[in-house]
């Protein structure tokens, strides 16, 4: 009887497990066939999802005329910086948190912490526009980087700061006692215990900056030169001369993610381990 309970309980794990793949999966499956596919065939065939003929000249297309390789490299720097400026002040931050002695301290984060029940979207968007234009960053990515990387993700700091409080406090002790000061203490012993978080951290900020659009969009507007990829992978929607070029956009969105793929297959391991780490520690 035990032994039947637990074969249904399996089976109904896997047959939700099995759902939630096919509703994550799809979307992606179906960029990368439509990518094969001719224009005309998606716009009046979309609901197939294999290509009646695989058309490998969408790619060679989308990447000539996208330009694609500037898009790629503007991606890549203001991805790499956000990453790692965002390390710096995530892990910075959490660090003064919980091991830092100041008034007001648990009232200052309960109020950071607040903020992320309150989503106020694209309504921040103009403020903070205004503001890069005041110190004239507000027609490159630089405003962009900047924003993103002092405007402290609430969730990083959040998990950086249950990280931390696992961290015994005795060595903290022990390197005071060998003259270390507060920020020493940071640089040389906390920083190092903190790699399997910093890589949960780098893929979780690689993949909101990678696949940022509309702040991005803003502030490249009247510079298309500075336009990440995905920004430049929406104009080739237009490229087109009488109809949508949806077949050139599936394109290059189907390159947009294969450095996405790459980055966690590589750091997936640190990744989990950074994830368990933080919320059974915590």
């Amino acid at each position: 009887m035990k032994i039947k309970k637990k074969t249904i309980s399996a089976a109904i794990i896997y047959l939700v497990l099995s759902v939630i793949f096919v509703i994550v999966i799809f979307p992606v499956l179906y960029t990368i066939l439509g990518s094969f596919k001719g224009n005309m065939e998606l716009l009046t065939e979309g609901n197939s999802l294999f290509p009646k003929r695989f058309v490998l000249e969408n790619y060679v297309q989308a990447w000539n005329m996208g330009n694609f390789a500037k898009y790629t490299w503007n991606s890549i720097f203001m991805s790499g910086t956000i990453v790692l400026g965002t390390i710096f002040t995530s892990t910075i931050a959490g660090y003064c948190f919980e091991r830092g002695k100041f008034p007001f301290k648990n009232f200052l984060f309960l109020m950071v912490v607040s903020s992320m029940f309150v989503n106020l979207g694209s309504l921040t968007l103009y403020p903070q526009f205004a503001i890069a234009k005041v110190f004239g960053i507000n027609k490159s990515l630089w405003g962009v980087i900047i924003i993103r990387v002092f405007g402290l993700n609430v969730t990083n700091l959040f998990i950086t700061r249950s990280y931390i409080r696992s961290i015994s406090v005795e060595i903290d002790e022990s390197a005071k006692v060998d003259g270390c000061s507060f920020f020493s203490i940071y640089v040389r012993i906390i920083l190092p215990l903190l790699k399997p978080l910093i890589a949960t951290i780098a893929i979780l900020e690689f993949r909101h900056s990678w696949n940022d659009y509309l702040m991005p969009m803003v502030f490249t507007l009247s510079n298309p030169d500075r336009m990440p990829l995905i920004v430049g992978i929406m104009n080739l929607k237009g490229s087109g001369v009488a109809a949508s070029s949806w077949n050139l956009m599936l394109a290059g969105s189907a390159i947009a993610l294969v450095p996405m793929i790459v980055v966690y297959l590589i750091f997936n391991r640190y990744f989990i381990e950074g994830l368990t780490a933080g919320a059974v520690k915590g």
